[in-house]
């Protein structure tokens, strides 16, 4: 039986008689679990076990934003009551499938903490978009298994090719989303299509399923490419690690205290085929410090200079307050917001798209952004950006060598929201994407 997980418009998507008559048409026993299909594709199903698709419902950062902030925001404002069922239709989408709305939380066991698991994939078989968004795939589960070979065969299930299964409108079913007000609250799929690689045939699997020799199952053919299903994204330092790169030069090559310096950052988005960040940009931070050191060790971090652009306040580093709607929410009288960009240094430039709630706040809760469209200060796919950075050497900067250090840094979320919360520390601790140095003398 074909069900329709359809969003063509969002007043289906966001209201609750539409997920009513859309949710719940499977029971979980429809899908096979995950060490089912482990048992003849091992090393898949070990890969897939140690990626974020297997977490997509467990992970912690998931699992406080929808049952501290979406479920309880979902019953108190109608506007966003969909977002109960529409946040579990991609990160938990068997328990959506199934009705399990809203699941228990990953303590309680329930198939929910499967998160996107092979059954969901491949029993997929097409988008009722052109362009997909918010989860408008549709799935038949059962016997046929849909995946990328014409000529695959299987002794446990059938298997028919689908070319939707190797395209990257099946990433967007998920990965491209729209508020309840209307604006992209994830684009990675249509920042794709609109750059380089989209032309030129370069898809996301290309990029987040690595290809390799190898066997796709125990007893099935060696081939030369078969897709690895680690899905590596901004989770993976590895993955991270010079996707931007990161060049550094001064204007003079010697100098004296007193003297100003002028230097400049160049940053090179060379290998994402997507703006980065991407996916929940509303929460992801990505920020250059550039910092001096002097022969003795001392140490200055030397701020950007701005550029006077509308609203470039939001892309350096201050002590502002924001995410006020997380007080509402939790019901914290005088809630005074939380540092707008964590331990960022002041002055540092941050690459964002900053996302405001329907009283103009800046939010991290995606659902409940009215407006995005303000400023996007983001890299794109083979983009580059030019800082600059002025800077008065102190009168007591020690004599000889002065290094000078630029580095990229990308945290998942805020660092403040992640200490708010009491996330584990690897939720927001900085990783380093790349890093330029130079030295100048001082007279």
């Amino acid at each position: 039986m074909l069900r329709l997980l359809t969003a063509s418009f969002l007043s289906l998507i966001f209201s609750i008689p539409a997920f009513a008559a859309e949710m719940g048409k499977f029971k979980y026993d429809d899908f096979k679990k995950p060490s089912y299909c482990g048992m003849c594709h091992r090393e898949i199903h070990q890969e897939w076990r140690q990626s974020m698709m297997s977490k997509s419902f467990t992970h912690s950062w998931d699992e406080v934003e929808y049952f501290e902030l979406a479920l309880p925001h979902s019953k108190k404002l109608e506007k966003v009551a969909g977002v109960k069922a529409g946040c579990i239709a991609c990160h938990g989408p068997l328990a959506f499938l199934s009705g399990d709305i809203p699941p228990g939380k990953p303590s309680a066991g329930t198939r929910a903490n499967e998160g996107v698991s092979c059954e969901v994939c491949h029993n997929i078989t097409g988008t009722s978009e052109k362009e997909p968004f918010n989860f408008s795939f549709i799935t038949d589960p059962g016997k046929t298994k849909n995946g990328p070979r014409k000529d695959a065969r299987s002794p446990a299930h059938k298997t028919k090719y689908s070319g939707f299964t190797r395209s990257p409108e099946l990433c967007a079913t998920c990965h491209d989303e729209q508020s309840p007000y209307g604006m992209w609250v994830k684009s990675t799929y249509r920042e794709w299509k609109e750059g380089p690689y989209s032309k030129e045939g370069v898809r996301c699997q290309d990029c987040h399923m690595y290809h390799a020799p190898g066997k796709a199952a125990s007893g099935g053919k060696h081939r030369k490419d078969i897709a690895h299903h680690t899905f590596h994204g901004s989770h993976v330092a590895g993955k991270l690690a010079g996707a931007i790169d990161v060049a550094l030069y001064a204007g003079k090559s010697t100098i004296a205290p007193g003297d100003t310096l002028a230097i400049r950052a160049e940053l090179f988005n060379g290998k994402a085929g997507h703006k980065i960040p991407s996916g929940s940009a509303e929460e992801r931070m990505l920020w250059l410090e550039v910092w001096a050191t002097d022969a003795s060790g001392k140490r200055w971090h030397i701020p950007v200079d701005p550029k006077g652009f509308p609203m470039e306040e939001y892309t350096i580093a201050s002590g502002a307050k924001a995410y006020f709607a997380i007080g509402e929410i939790l019901e914290i009288d005088d809630f005074k917001g939380l540092k707008r960009d964590g331990n960022v240094p002041e002055g540092a430039r941050i690459f964002r798209k900053p996302f405001f709630d329907p009283k103009g706040r800046m939010t991290v809760c995606q659902w409940y952004t009215a407006d995005n469209t303000k400023l996007d200060y983001r890299i794109g796919p083979r983009e580059t950006r030019v800082e600059s950075y002025t800077w008065e050497l102190p009168r007591g900067v020690a004599r000889g060598k002065l290094k000078l250090t630029a580095k990229l840094y990308y945290s998942e979320i805020p660092s403040s929201v992640g200490e708010f919360f009491k996330l584990p520390r690897s939720e927001y601790a900085p990783m380093l994407v790349n890093s330029a140095e130079i030295t100048i003398d001082v007279e």
